[in-house]
């Protein structure tokens, strides 16, 4: 009954000791850290401890073995890893047997260069048509830490991930359909590669970025196609328009061709009533606007002066068929 209860508290120690110290089931070694993320051709270094009695430890790796000894605490050290895919173990040897725990290392290289540019396509994109942007991402490792970002302006328009699981630096490519209008002329697109490698790796995570400013042509588009004007001493047709190219402006005047002229604006104190029509091109299509001038404001003025003339010429006559009474009177 002794023996029972003497293995119970010895099993039960052991799991306390397991619990406290934090070494792996398993194998009575830890590891700190217990994941690396080292960048290419830099240093690292990990320690293994135990806290038993044992016949000694070590480290087995490609680079940086350690030989077996019998110390508590040994550690690996790489002080320029160049293998991609290193499997680095700890080892030790107790109770006439052999361990081992293995150390994750992730080793990582940002990208050589990021870069966009249009797919088959050189110059100004049209207004309506699709274009493809692409964007390149060469030499980078892990690529499936790779997450590549689309931007226009601030806003994230589109996002890739990779699941490759190859280690070694590989070239990469995303793409993004764009279908630009008359505001997105001169719009700014980022492409920004991030390589995410959780929080044992570099913080911010590393990200490399490439930007392309779009030109869009699109022709002159009017929203209020006609616009009525009263005439007054002087007037002013506005037939200013955004458009990509900049657009040449030609004016009519009641069907007959007035003139062409590089201005928008035609200002005039002797413009007179009828129907003004500007029309605006360039190479993606025209636009245009009419103008109908009437002579409202000079219309009520002569009617006003017209109505004086009449009250004046009503009170004449009324006057002088008073006084014809009048005499008419008298001699009676």
């Amino acid at each position: 009954m002794l023996q029972y209860l003497f293995g119970f508290f010895c099993l039960f120690g052991v799991l306390i000791f397991v619990n406290l110290t934090g070494t792996h089931a398993a194998c009575p070694v830890q590891l700190n850290p217990q994941r690396v993320v080292v960048r290419y051709n830099s240093s690292v270094s990990v320690d293994c401890n135990t806290s038993i009695l044992h016949e000694g430890m070590g480290w087995e790796a490609s680079e940086g073995a350690v030989p077996m000894r019998e110390v508590s605490l040994i550690t690996w050290t790489v002080s320029n890893l160049r293998e991609w895919e290193i499997l680095p173990f700890c080892f030790i040897n107790y109770n006439v047997t052999q361990c081992k725990l293995d150390l994750t290392v992730t080793v990582y290289k940002t990208p050589d260069s990021v870069s966009i540019n249009t797919v088959n396509h050189n110059g100004p994109m049209i207004e309506g048509s699709q274009y493809e942007l692409q964007c390149e991402v060469l030499n980078v490792a892990p690529v499936q830490n790779l997450t590549v970002r689309w931007y226009k302006g601030l806003t994230l328009v589109n996002k890739t991930t990779f699941n490759d699981t190859i280690k070694t630096p590989v070239n990469k490519t995303s793409k993004l359909l764009i279908r630009p209008n008359r505001t997105d002329d001169r719009a700014q697109y980022r492409c920004e590669a991030e390589l995410e490698l959780g929080e044992e790796g570099p913080q911010p995570p590393p990200k490399v970025t490439s930007k392309l400013s779009v030109e869009v042509y699109y022709k002159p588009q009017f929203n209020n196609s006609t616009e009525y004007i009263d005439i007054t001493n002087e007037v002013t047709l506005n037939c200013t328009m955004k458009a990509n190219p900049a657009p040449t402006y030609t004016w009519w005047l009641s069907g007959h061709l007035k003139e062409t002229i590089s201005s928008s604006v035609l200002r005039s104190s002797t413009l007179r009533p009828g129907n003004y029509t500007c029309i605006a091109e360039n190479s993606q299509g025209q636009g245009r606007k009419v103008f109908i001038l009437k002579s409202t404001g000079r219309t009520t003025f002569w009617a006003i002066v017209l109505a004086g003339v009449v009250v004046a010429v009503v009170l004449i006559i009324a006057y002088v068929i008073f006084k014809c009474k009048a005499s008419l009177n008298s001699i009676i």
